[in-house]
């Protein structure tokens, strides 16, 4: 089994700052992609981030300059430092991963069960 556990999520005032932290852990061979997606209520899940094994990002257009996704390859970590959030960026956050458990097998797809962030004065 794989597992995907978020945390730093919490409350902050507009224009302040949340870094997020996703440990995989269990049975893992390796990992490709890892990213963050949110979504806020009453919308669709969406993409935020996401960074490659070698570390190349990709950033969604609205967190742009904002946000930046990192990774701890030894540590089967993703991170996401947030600044100057808006009420906007308030949803539940959600790691993502594509692990491959063994040296023969395909990578699979996992999920985080999310972390709340709330940006509000």
């Amino acid at each position: 089994q794989v597992q995907l556990v978020e945390s730093g999520g919490g409350l902050v005032q507009p224009g302040g700052s949340l870094r997020l932290s996703c440990a995989a852990s269990g049975s893992i061979f390796s990992i490709n992609t890892m990213g963050w997606y949110r979504q806020a209520p009453g919308k669709q899940r969406e993409l935020v981030a996401t960074i490659t094994s070698g570390g190349s990002p990709n950033y969604a257009d609205s967190v742009k300059g904002r946000f930046t996704i990192s990774r701890d390859n030894a540590k089967n970590t993703v991170y996401l430092q947030m600044n100057s959030l808006k009420p906007e960026d308030t949803a539940l956050y959600y790691c993502n991963a594509d692990v491959k458990r063994a040296v023969s097998t395909w990578y699979i797809n996992y999920w985080g069960k999310g972390t709340l962030v709330t940006v509000s004065s």
